[in-house]
């Protein structure tokens, strides 16, 4: 038998109050979760509050019922949806010289330098990424042969597979936090953290401190187990495969060759976890928040999963023009089919007609303690629980970040 203290949150005029309950367990982990009332997205103060304390600028207000992501989609100028070759193609040329210039950083660079290159390599390598991003959503070309090849070469730097990814995206477009069918970040069950002391560990450090890079372990788990898969996907899953695997086999040994394995960690490896790292941090940013629900298939609502659920968060202007714009990502959520650099104009037309429903934030530190440290386990009441509300005694990663993370806003 044992104890522990339990945090509940109960409102009060208003404001936020702490209750310290003491909670007896028995035998297997139980949560020590209690009903309290959820976010008063409702309520002005409120909102400005939460915004202040979780790292927003803005947290937007509840969008009715009765609007659907078609009321939303028709308020957007034709314009947008338009595609550009000239500015398509500019952005593979962007790409590729900031990539060629990053690289060329990396060799040049003394040693205490390399962080710095291996930052701007692995920022505009994301930028390949995003053009692939495109190519799947059929908003980089009207030939859907060239976005096919397009978005199968800008994902080979990475080793991502296209195909495999493509059909999983589709379903996180279409499932946006839905519990359980979303295929992004999704918030971690009970049952999971009481399975076993070791997978427990492993989910407090990856929803903790290695959380920035967790997209490789989805990466992993997602894009390369065929089981996954419908029959009807398979042969150009497949496909992406061989081309990954063979990307792999000619050019990693190409690398090592020239420059030696510390040449394959210096050139390719390092600018990778960079890429992974934005690939995390914008992912998770996008879509999680302690304001921002995961509902059931039954209670989900399109139009507040994409307005709602999703986070128009503002980076310093060298990475949004290196990545394309993907953090603009609101109206990506309203119109997958939007070209990414059409995405600033949908969402000053999005601001204007729906602005109060927006939820907007610039890239800080608060914004990321907030995420790292309290967004962890579903709860219907209270969206997410945190690890060291219920796990206390194996939550020492969380307590860290909370204590040594800056909470500059």
């Amino acid at each position: 038998q044992r104890s522990l203290i339990v945090k509940r949150f109960s409102l009060c005029n208003g404001r936020s109050h702490h209750q310290f309950l003491p909670l007896k367990q028995r035998g297997r982990l139980q949560a020590a979760v209690l009903p309290v009332t959820p976010p008063l997205l409702d309520d002005e103060e409120k909102r400005k509050q939460m915004s202040e304390d979780y790292g927003f600028n803005q947290i937007g207000e509840q969008l009715p019922d009765n609007i659907t992501l078609k009321d939303v989609m028709d308020t957007l100028p034709k314009e947008v949806f338009e595609i550009d070759d000239v500015k398509a193609w500019a952005s593979v040329l962007i790409s590729v010289t900031s990539y060629a210039f990053g690289l060329f950083l990396i060799s040049k660079a003394p040693w205490y330098l390399l962080p710095v290159a291996w930052a701007w390599a692995g920022t505009a390598v994301t930028g390949f990424f995003v053009i692939g991003h495109d190519c799947a959503h059929k908003s980089f070309s009207r030939n859907k042969l060239v976005e096919d090849i397009v978005g199968t070469l800008a994902f080979l730097p990475l080793i991502y597979p296209y195909e495999p990814w493509r059909f999983k995206h589709d379903r996180h477009h279409a499932k946006t936090n839905m519990l359980v069918e979303d295929t992004a970040w999704q918030p971690v069950w009970q049952n999971e953290i009481e399975s076993s002391s070791f997978l427990r560990k492993a989910i407090i450090f990856g929803y903790g401190p290695i959380r920035p890079w967790m997209s490789i372990a989805h990466w992993l788990m997602w894009h390369f187990d065929l089981k996954k898969f419908r029959p009807n996907e398979l042969p150009r899953v497949k496909i992406s495969l061989a081309c990954v695997f063979a990307f792999m086999a000619i050019g990693w040994p190409l690398i090592i060759l020239q420059s030696g394995i510390a040449g394959w960690f210096k050139f390719w490896f390092m600018p990778w976890m960079v890429y992974h790292f934005w690939m995390s941090t914008f992912t998770m940013v996008h879509h999680t928040a302690p304001h921002i629900p995961f509902k059931s298939s039954k209670e989900w609502n399109a139009a507040q999963a994409q307005l709602n659920g999703t986070v128009h968060c503002s980076y310093p202007r060298w990475i949004e023009i290196l990545c394309h714009d993907i953090n603009v990502h609101v109206p990506h959520h309203i119109s997958p089919r939007i070209p990414s650099y059409n995405l600033r104009a949908a969402h000053d037309s999005i601001k204007q007609n729906w602005g109060k429903y927006i939820n907007e934030a610039s890239w800080n530190w608060r914004l990321m303690k907030t995420i790292l440290t309290t967004c962890h386990v579903y709860d219907k009441e209270r969206y997410y629980v945190s690890f060291d509300e219920l796990v206390p005694e194996e939550s020492q990663p969380i307590r860290f970040l909370k204590k040594f993370m800056p909470d500059y806003a």
